[in-house]
């Protein structure tokens, strides 16, 4: 699956894809496991493919977020360590 195809899906195609790629894994794993498997590049190209629909989803996610006013996230403070309490 190329990364084209995925971005002209929906959002809810996407999570449909994700679902149906997580349960194609878990099956080829457990095919694999019991030595049914007939070629091992399945569950690369299923791995691979999971991530793609993952970083796709997580993209959109930020655009969201971004458009919604989010914009880009604060830095985190640093805890404050013993001497800093200390004074």
């Amino acid at each position: 699956m190329k990364p084209t195809e995925i971005r002209e899906m929906t959002d809810d195609e996407l999570l449909d894809k994700r679902d149906e790629l997580t349960r194609g894994r878990f099956n080829l794993r457990i095919q694999m496991a019991t030595g049914q498997l007939d070629s091992t590049a399945r569950l690369r190209g299923t791995r691979r493919d999971l991530a793609r629909v993952k970083t796709i989803i997580r993209e959109r996610g930020l655009e969201k977020k971004a458009s919604a006013g989010g914009g880009a996230r604060a830095p985190m403070k640093k805890a404050a360590g013993k001497a800093a309490r200390a004074n």
